[in-house]
């Protein structure tokens, strides 16, 4: 008798074995159905080492209820007296809810348990083919299958077979469902049998003998007509034979449905026919097939139907997939296939993602079937759809490092372990982790996790994941290193034509240049050495990511001759986790970048300081110049170290500018363009400035010490005014001066001439940093008229001759250097000018109208495409300037928010005034956000700038892969590109002519 209060001795042993709700289990093991097995302490020990008890006990009563009162005992003494069947049929009731419903709907299928013989152990296609022999309807093939299913699960969950070995049975399960599948659909339809041979072709998992307990079946068909038969009719009759064959493992019946058979692989996909015969599926691979149609090829394997064909079909393609590493595209097709799916995962679920996730069974599969095709081709070794066949035969070969290659298996085992289990609770298709701490008791203790399951479970999780991210990369690039390096006697190295081969597939263009920088980086026993051996296998694969892999190499390697006896150089990329990746990205995206990290290696510390990278403010660089100025002791002297500072500052925008356009992988692309642009406009904006009141000082302070005789200010014009600078803008000022109390005005303006002189001088002198040209052609009477003037004499100019295109060009002057207080005087001067009261007059829209279509018709270059043209060409961004500058002049006297000299401010201070919509506004500024991206990504690419795009390919696609279109996209860059423009164009016309 338990004494109130206290726990009963069977509560305690429940608890003790495992059971979550020792009550319930215990009210269970009091019902009379289990009155012959309740002071069994066997069946609690049994009980309790599955992976649920408490399902396990459950799923245990319902069978036992099911069954026919007259064979009850049998089970229940089989289940005392023969420990084999105890576990496997408990390992399953406590390991699958689904199969356990199935049992209670077929209460006599405990029976394919019983048996224990050393061919059941390990059954093949012919063992399944007679377990499924009975079945000739949908239901009956459905009833059978599960039954099949049931002796493999208790063989998994009991131990009896290997992950590697379950899958191989569940794809010979399928193998022999689909064949009777086909036998069923042939009886259906006797008529169509007989006049067409048709193969089904097993494609992914099924196809590489690895299935999951609950996947599609991918499959191919092939049809031929039998002898005597029309082709067309004997094509329409093997579709109908497959279609009905698809149906019939895929409709959902009273017993539920086997898996849905995809046959989306097949040539054109859905769009294409279901069935084709031999001689088109060849034609098309020859002629139309994409890259990932021949990895998907890979793992073909003839399964049902005419075996005759099937073998003819995989013997037919299977040269074509060995070539496949050979065809035009194959390198930016792999690069677009690298990067994996994870996009396309809901955000929500990316962390749970076993399969797609970073550190997934993806990730493994990926990275071996790659390598196939780049080495298969000359090694038939490794001609094997199953995954870690072939990843062993990449090992024996030397293709992957031995150690790599273990920890990549113990990784995957693990992962597909824990797929099956999931999978195998429901009968459902997933490759999502569950998060209730139910389920993930359950599924660790499925693994063998029995401490704390659901701790050790997540910690084994992450710890393979983090196996397979860290290698998934490395095996593509580790035995490069190992192909010029002095190995152990024993070891198995690359030979140089298989390290070409897969330079070359991973997208560099001198696989022998590469090699050679590869051993002068990583040859010898030194630290340095030792630590670039480390480096260079992940910075290879970002190298690989890019459009000029070649370059980033050879950067990589200038760079390193540079700083390598630096100590803290590559300590730097090896400990500070950012700062590698950053690098990597900057020396392989365009010339720029690396031409200005190289002209000062140093500079690359920038890259690992995590603030590194953000702008400096003007205040703070012209501080730092004004500073460097001052140390100098003559004025040459004094603006090299202000242009060194410039040089830097470049870096930094570009480098910031670069990985936020491409990401990383701890920080995604920025999703915002126009914040890019911005960031980049005014970067340089302020640089300038500071550079060039860096240069007034140093010129003041060579001839006349502290102070010139006259005030002296500069006047930002253009896109230096507007805070819009690119990497290839000039600076366009106006000079302007004011003689200092008591001093002649001749002597004023000599000396203000002299300042101007001598400071385009000392900025543009030839050195290793990048000049800054001062353009001064905006200024009264152009290039005709005086570089520099009084404050008097731009008031006397502005009243007597102004034209409107004067009035135009000033709504982008600021003051930028110099005296503060006469640059806001010059504002005085030239707001009535730039905002004229009551608007612009009739006649000066109409002059303004035809200046602008004077400019379209003779300043664009001869032969430019002028869809193309990022500055003058259809919707560019002359197109959109002059159309927000002609409203800051027809409003801007009562609108105060269109009184600033930065486009896209006015354009949204236009938008929030009601004088434009919004749609209208939005298409005007995503033109203007990419037509000034894509001179930046031009200038960063090629080191020079320009206004159209890049006829090089390879230029072309870093462009491209810098405005967020990966490998094989330019196509859908230059057509969305004139789209954007097409519209900004119609918008432009309409308010800005009128039309």
């Amino acid at each position: 008798m338990t004494v109130p209060g206290r726990r009963s001795s069977t509560f305690t042993r429940l608890l003790r074995h495992g059971f979550t709700d020792p009550s319930a289990a215990e009210r269970l093991l009091d019902l009379d159905e289990l009155a012959p097995l309740r002071g069994d302490s066997v069946l609690l020990d049994a009980l309790g080492a599955t992976a649920d008890p408490d399902l396990a006990l459950r799923g245990l009563v319902r069978l036992v209820e099911a069954q026919p009162e007259a064979e009850r005992s049998a089970l229940t003494t089989t289940l005392l007296s023969a420990k084999p069947f105890r576990d496997r049929l408990l390992g399953v009731l406590g390991t699958s809810e689904a199969l356990g419903d199935h049992l209670a709907r077929h209460p006599r299928d405990w029976q394919a348990l019983v048996t224990y013989e050393a061919a059941d152990l390990h059954p093949g296609v012919a063992e399944f083919e007679q377990g499924l022999a009975g079945a000739d309807d949908p239901v009956a093939l459905r009833v059978a299958y599960r039954r099949c299913l049931l002796s493999i699960a208790a063989r998994d969950v009991c131990g009896t077979t290997d992950v590697t070995q379950t899958a191989a049975e569940l794809a010979d399960l399928a193998t022999a469902t689909l064949r009777a599948a086909l036998r069923i659909a042939r009886a259906a339809a006797p008529e169509d049998a007989g006049q067409c041979r048709l193969a089904v072709i097993a494609m992914g998992k099924c196809g590489g003998n690895e299935l999951n307990y609950v996947s599609d079946v991918d499959v191919i068909f092939v049809g031929e007509a039998a002898e005597g038969s029309d082709e067309a009719k004997a094509l329409q009759a093997a579709t109908r034979l497959a279609s009905h064959l698809m149906r019939i493992c895929s409709e959902t019946t009273v017993e539920g449905s086997i898996w849905p058979v995809d046959a989306n692989l097949r040539p054109e996909g859905r769009n294409g026919p279901l069935v084709r015969t031999l001689s088109s599926h060849l034609a098309y691979y020859q002629r139309w097939a994409k890259t990932w149609e021949f990895q998907a090829l890979l793992k073909a394997r003839p399964v049902a139907g005419d075996a005759e064909l099937g073998a003819a079909y995989v013997e037919a393609v299977s040269p074509l997939v060995w070539q496949a590493a050979e065809r035009e595209n194959f390198v930016a097709d792999v690069q677009k296939m690298r990067r994996r799916v994870v996009d396309n995962i809901p955000a929500a679920q990316v962390d749970r993602e076993l399969k797609l996730g970073p550190g997934g069974l993806r990730d493994v599969e990926f990275a071996v079937q790659l390598l196939q095709l780049v080495h298969g081709r000359s090694d038939a070794t490794l001609h094997s759809g199953t995954t870690l066949d072939a990843l062993a035969a990449l090992a024996a070969g030397g293709y992957v490092g031995r150690a790599d290659a273990a920890q990549l298996d113990e990784a995957y085992r693990f992962l597909r372990a824990m797929e099956h289990r999931i999978q195998l609770h429901r009968l459902r298709r997933t490759h999502l982790v569950p998060e209730g701490e139910e389920d993930l008791r359950r599924l660790g203790r499925s693994l063998g996790l029995r401490t704390d399951p659901v701790a050790e479970l997540g910690r084994e999780w992450r710890r393979h994941a983090a196996v397979v991210r860290r290698l998934h990369e490395k095996i593509f690039y580790r035995p490069l290193l190992d192909a010029v390096a002095q190995l152990a006697p024993g070891e198995i190295r690359l030979s140089p034509e298989a390290a070409g081969q897969r330079l070359e597939a991973l997208g560099y263009a001198d696989p022998a240049a590469a090699l050679r920088h590869l051993e002068a980086l990583s040859s010898g026993v030194s630290r340095k050495a030792a630590i670039q051996r480390t480096l260079l296998p992940v910075l290879l694969g970002w190298f690989a990511d890019s459009a000029d892999p070649d370059a980033g190499l050879l950067g990589f390697r200038k760079v390193s001759d540079a700083l390598g006896k630096t100590p803290w150089y590559l300590r730097l990329l090896r400990d500070e986790g950012a700062a590698a990746e950053n690098l990597a990205r900057v020396l392989s995206a365009g010339r720029l970048a690396p031409d200005l990290l190289l002209r000062a290696p140093e500079a690359v510390a920038i890259l690992g300081d995590p603030e590194g990278l953000g702008p400096r403010g003007r205040d703070h660089l012209e501080q730092e110049v004004l500073a460097a100025v001052g140390r100098a002791e003559g004025a040459e002297q004094a603006v090299a170290a202000a242009r060194g500072v410039r040089r830097r500052e470049l870096f930094r925008t570009a480098a910031a500018d670069l990985i936020g356009s491409y990401g990383t992988e701890d920080s995604p692309r920025e999703s915002d363009p126009g914040a890019l642009v911005d960031r980049v406009g005014q970067a340089v904006t302020d640089l300038n400035a500071a550079t060039i009141a860096g240069a007034l000082r140093a010129a003041v302070r060579a001839e006349w010490g502290e102070e010139l005789p006259t005030r002296f200010a500069v006047i930002g014009m253009g896109r230096f005014g507007g805070h819009e600078l690119g990497y290839g803008s000039d600076a366009d000022v106006l000079f302007v001066h004011e003689p200092r109390e008591g001093v002649d005005e001749q002597e004023a303006a000599k000396a203000a001439n002299r300042v101007v002189t001598e400071m385009r001088r000392l900025l543009q002198l030839p050195t290793a940093d990048p000049p800054l040209l001062i353009d001064a052609d905006l200024r009264p009477e152009g290039k005709s008229g005086p570089l520099v003037r009084t404050l008097k004499s731009y008031e006397a100019y502005y009243r007597r001759w102004s034209l409107v295109w004067e009035s135009q060009a000033l709504l982008r002057a600021e003051p930028m250097a110099g005296d503060p207080e006469l640059g806001a005087r010059f504002v005085g001067l030239i707001d009535p000018l730039r905002y004229p009261a009551e608007g612009l007059g009739e006649d000066a829209v109409r002059e303004i109208r035809r200046l602008k279509a004077r400019m379209e018709t003779e300043r664009l270059p001869r032969g430019a495409d002028p869809t193309l043209h990022a500055k003058l060409g259809r919707g560019g961004l002359s197109d959109v300037e002059w159309t927000v500058q002609l409203l800051q002049m027809r409003h801007g006297w009562s609108e105060p928010g269109l009184r600033t000299t930065r486009t896209r401010a006015a354009l949204a201070a236009a938008h929030a005034a009601g004088l434009i919509a919004a749609d209208e506004a939005q298409t005007l500024d995503e033109a203007w956000v990419l037509a000034t991206r894509v001179r930046n990504a031009v200038m960063l690419v090629r080191g020079r700038p320009g206004d159209t795009f890049p006829s090089e390919p390879r230029e072309l696609a870093a462009v491209g892969r810098y405005l967020g279109y990966g490998p094989g996209r330019v196509g859908e860059l230059v057509d969305d590109y004139r789209r954007v423009t097409r519209r900004a164009r119609a918008v432009m016309e309409e308010l800005f002519y009128g039309a």
